[in-house]
């Protein structure tokens, strides 16, 4: 996770069980049922694959598997997922996850 204050948000909120759904054949999402807080964070950053973000305006929490062609206006980088990656453009469908702080 990279210190900003919307990582700060999210893993205040851990542990949390979502549903990832496909969007675009790139990312898996989940709307959260908190909104994270935005204030002093860079957004419009381009994400690649295995980026963990949190898309503002929908309040989502998306998981990259493919790499995005261009800078997405108010996506904030929350982390990047250091092993796995791999895995998530194998899954179909829908499927639930279950996020933690591991020390």
């Amino acid at each position: 996770m990279y210190d900003n204050p919307t990582s700060r948000d999210f893993l205040a909120q851990l542990p949390l069980t979502v549903t990832l759904e496909d969007y675009v054949g790139k990312e898996k999402t989940s709307i959260l049922q908190k909104r994270l807080s935005t204030e002093n964070v860079q957004s419009g950053n381009q994400p690649k694959k295995g980026d963990f973000a949190y898309y503002s305006p929908w309040e989502n929490l998306s998981i990259f598997y493919k790499g995005f062609g261009d800078a997405t206006n108010d996506l904030i980088i929350l982390g990047e997922i250091e092993s796995g990656k791999e895995n998530f453009d194998n899954i179909q469908g829908d499927f639930t996850v279950h996020i933690e702080k591991v020390d």
